[in-house]
């Protein structure tokens, strides 16, 4: 059965939803206890500009808050196997965490010995310090970095390895404009006997401008031109963007087919913390009285 929220409102099954912040969010913001319902998945991104020692510290206080911390592990910013070896250690230990999301990395050369996220998983190291829930990543609209062809290997292999592992692996994309773009991806997926849940990506409610700025830093091209169909360029770019355009036929999708392997909006909330737990809990995605509370009374700010 498929985990459920429900929008009061619509009277509706909503679809769940996972959130990414940054280190820095999860360390500094007065916004975040409370903000987000207990045992929330909450994704600490890894661009490469924090120290390890302040991601864990992160890690720890996401789990403190009572949310269920999933830090990312860029494949390619490792330099070694020790430094791998090292970081599981301490999200584990020392920031409780028992799940992660194992990304390439974004770096043309790798700077260690991993170029690929199934080296990663190769190694034996999430297994030995209790990772069995592991994200990793699919790309709806391609990437530079490898062909469609690559891609689509690269995750049946991931699929034989959690076939042959005791892992609990998902998919977990980044996030877009074009619904249909997405699920197409998605049942492309589905019918090539890749059969791990996908967790399609979704930015939050934010300026236009703001999204665009971080397409552009996040290599998602193809569905910006979605953005730019409005009446006035310049009124555009001041407006803001509504979820639900891209959020409502996912559900949709998710709610009409059985067979889907789609199971779960993961969200990007580049314009604050607040406003996009405030629009989670609005459509029922997310429910729970007290951060309910809490959301209607808190600032508008990361």
């Amino acid at each position: 059965m498929k985990p459920i929220g429900y929008d009061l409102h619509a009277g509706r099954t909503a679809m769940p939803a996972s959130i990414e912040i940054a280190p820095r969010q999860a360390l500094e913001s007065r916004d975040l206890p409370g903000l987000f319902p207990p045992g929330t998945k909450t994704y600490l991104c890894d661009v490469g500009v924090d120290a390890v020692k302040d991601f864990v510290r992160a890690v720890r206080r996401v789990r403190d808050l009572g949310y269920e911390p999933v830090p990312h592990i860029p494949a390619r910013r490792m330099r070694s196997r020790a430094e791998l070896r090292d970081r599981v250690q301490a999200y584990a230990e020392e920031g409780g965490a028992s799940d992660v999301l194992v990304v390439g990395g974004g770096l043309t050369r790798p700077a260690g010995p991993y170029s690929s996220t199934m080296e990663v998983l190769s190694t034996g190291i999430l297994d030995r310090h209790g990772f069995r829930d592991i994200g990793v990543a699919g790309h709806p609209e391609g990437t530079p970095d490898f062909s469609a062809a690559t891609a689509a290997e690269a995750l049946r292999l991931k699929r034989d390895f959690a076939r042959r592992s005791d892992a609990r692996l998902r998919i977990v994309t980044q996030f877009g404009f074009d619904a249909a773009v997405y699920l197409q991806w998605a049942e492309s997926v589905r019918a090539a006997g890749i059969d791990l849940p996908i967790h399609l990506g979704v930015a939050g409610p934010a300026k236009i401008a703001t999204l665009i700025r971080f397409a552009a830093l996040c290599g998602i091209g193809n569905s910006v031109s979605v953005l730019k169909k409005r009446p006035s360029a310049l009124t555009a770019l001041a407006t803001s963007h509504s979820p639900e355009s891209v959020a409502g036929p996912i559900e949709r999708h998710w709610a009409e087919t059985p067979d889907t392997r789609v199971r779960q909006l993961h969200v990007f909330p580049f314009g604050g913390l607040a406003a996009s737990a405030q629009w989670l809990y609005g459509r029922g995605s997310w429910m729970d009285a007290t951060a309910i509370q809490t959301v209607a009374g808190t600032r508008q700010h990361a």
